[in-house]
């Protein structure tokens, strides 16, 4: 599709911070990139390869895959990142592409800041940027592949 920010990304046109934590035909995983700013730590981001709109839209077997990722990725956010709780959300208000974001939660945050994008208001809020970043993917994708196992 033209004009698809998350399409462009698969084809290699916009390069995003960070590396992949996971890819295969049909899903691509990776941590947010805001663009310069720093990125909330375990803001990760699940793309379905295919073009599509919504939930609503993707075959059985992009389904499951879908399903399977967000329990695997919920329990390397708990385990190998510390999160006591991870968020996710399909809102597709921006971006007519099918994504969800998963948000870790840390110990110690505010109730103040609870919610997915509520973490990014919280001053101590644990932010990263460049190597940090590519070193937190790193971890991510290693703790993905032992619970892939």
């Amino acid at each position: 599709m033209n004009n698809c920010f998350i399409c462009d990304k698969h084809r290699g046109v916009i390069q995003t911070d960070g590396q992949a934590i996971y890819e295969d035909d049909l899903l691509y995983v990776g941590h947010i990139d805001r663009e310069g700013k720093p990125n909330y730590k375990g803001h990760l981001m699940i793309d379905l390869k295919r073009h599509v709109p919504s939930l609503a839209d993707m075959t059985v077997q992009e389904a499951q895959a879908w399903g399977v990722m967000t329990m695997q990725l919920s329990r390397v956010l708990k385990d190998v990142a510390g999160a006591e709780h991870v968020y996710t959300l399909v809102s597709g208000n921006s971006v007519p592409h099918l994504h969800m974001h998963m948000v870790a939660r840390y110990p110690g945050t505010p109730e103040a800041y609870f919610g997915p994008m509520d973490v990014y208001g919280w001053d101590d809020a644990p932010l990263l940027q460049s190597e940090s970043l590519i070193r937190f993917c790193k971890q991510m994708r290693h703790g993905l592949e032992l619970v892939r196992l």
